[in-house]
């Protein structure tokens, strides 16, 4: 049985922007790296990745993470919280 979990907008964004981090450090790409390839500022990426929630649109993160070589779902794990 799926385990119900009741997030708030902030928390998905959290989750979101912890997980890019973390297939980004692990593809060994830098925020303005992405940034370039994506055609985004690197500014916007430092902002998805920081405690602060950044809204992102599904194309958008769609694009990382094709970039990233990732999974979009992959991107929704809460363990990155934990």
């Amino acid at each position: 049985m799926a385990k119900n979990v009741a997030y708030t907008e902030n928390d998905i964004y959290t989750v979101i922007g912890k997980n890019i981090k973390k297939y980004r450090k692990r593809k060994g790409i830098t925020q303005r790296a992405l940034a370039e390839k994506l055609l985004l500022s690197d500014s916007f990426i430092a902002k998805l990745e920081s405690i602060t929630p950044q809204t992102i649109s599904i194309d958008t993160l769609l694009l990382i993470a094709n970039e990233l070589d990732e999974p979009i779902t992959s991107f929704f794990d809460e363990n990155v919280m934990k």
